[in-house]
């Protein structure tokens, strides 16, 4: 049960965050002129809206600071800066293509919006991108299965990197959770590694598809370095 003071100490850290970041415990601890362990009680008596990991403390809604993935979540984020990025996308297509479409919320624009007057062939992984896809009556879909992961509604399986390299593939569109300039692509979940890996080693051209949210983090599982894309299709930020 939380007393005055400590709503007192973590409404002034609340604020103290708000513009996104974190704090070191000690940090925060001498913002509120208290002991790191005053901190520590204050947080666990707390509803849940600041979190400590690593001995940092930091906002649990910050999305730049996520630990894992829920597509459920992401589905509405950045909404409408992926629907003007997919139709930048959609531009680049040409009759007869072999497409990959990569898994989450950010190529679901993309393929929800595939032309049906084009012969076009779609390889996916990801269960609401065939789902999207599926609804294009003019397209070809491709649904690789195995293991279903529902967090972010994709599969996995042993020989998946091999299917993928058994087509001919035109045009792989790609999405990461992380673009940083040093560290490359990365995404949340290990087992997307490989069917990126090989659209990226199959395809004629390469097109990484990603909102400004995603530009500077780095996600716990690397699959690609920037160099291995072709093209970019992103939000300019006024930082870039």
């Amino acid at each position: 049960m939380l007393n005055e003071r400590s709503e007192g100490r973590l409404m002034r850290l609340q604020h103290a965050l708000g513009q996104g970041g974190s704090l070191r415990l000690s940090e925060a601890a001498g913002l509120c002129e208290v002991s790191a362990m005053t901190i520590r009680r204050d947080l666990a008596a707390s509803d849940g809206t600041l979190m400590l990991i690593g001995g940092y403390l930091m906002l649990a809604d910050d999305p730049r600071h996520a630990t894992t993935y829920d597509l459920a979540v992401q589905r509405d984020r950045n909404a409408d800066a992926k629907w003007r990025l997919c139709e930048r996308a959609l531009a680049t297509l040409e009759e007869g293509d072999t497409l990959f479409i990569d898994c989450g919320t950010t190529l679901t624009p993309l393929a929800l919006s595939l032309p049906d007057d084009m012969s076009l062939t779609v390889v996916t992984y990801a269960l609401n991108i065939a789902e999207a896809v599926s609804r294009r009556s003019g397209v070809r879909l491709w649904l690789l299965g195995g293991i279903y992961h529902a967090s972010s509604c994709s599969f996995s399986s042993d020989d998946m990197a091999e299917t993928i390299r058994g087509f001919g593939i035109n045009k792989a569109f790609l999405t990461a959770a992380g673009v940083d300039q040093r560290q490359g692509l990365s995404c949340f979940h290990f087992h997307e590694v490989a069917p990126k890996q090989a659209a990226i080693a199959t395809a004629q051209r390469r097109l990484l598809v990603v909102d400004a949210s995603k530009q500077g983090l780095l996600r716990p599982a690397r699959f690609a370095g920037l160099d291995e894309v072709d093209e970019v299709i992103a939000e300019q930020r006024a930082d870039d």
